[in-house]
């Protein structure tokens, strides 16, 4: 059983829903079907969403590699706040255009993903 990985994977489930629902609402308020149209808003929308999807799924399976070797919980947990943190900011700057909070975001993904791959390298 991996609980730390799981706990982490259920968040970022409802994280994505999240994310994804006002994906769709904005597309049809703007009739935007299929690409990103023209709106501001749909694009920010879009790859918040985006950004999300191409990030989580490595770092869940480098997290869950990490607790199925029997990594210490100190070393997963830190993974876990990273990756969940740096996720939270990152969308917050993305739908608010503050860059400083975005890019603090992307230095706790990079951190979750960076001190992952560091224990699995050592473990």
């Amino acid at each position: 059983m991996l609980p730390i990985t799981g706990t982490v994977a259920a968040l970022a489930s409802v994280a994505l829903v999240a994310l994804s629902i006002p994906v769709s609402l904005q597309r049809m308020k703007v009739d935007t079907r299929i690409g990103m149209g023209s709106d501001p808003t749909l694009l920010r929308r879009i790859r918040a969403q985006g950004n999300f999807i191409e990030y989580v799924p490595l770092a869940l399976i480098v997290l869950a590699l990490c607790e199925f070797r029997g990594v210490p919980a100190a070393w997963l947990y830190t993974i876990a706040i990273l990756l969940v943190l740096g996720r939270a900011l990152h969308v917050a700057g993305m739908l608010t255009g503050v860059t400083p909070i975005r890019a603090s975001g992307m230095l706790g993904t990079y951190g979750a993903l960076l001190v992952g791959a560091a224990v699995l390298a050592l473990v």
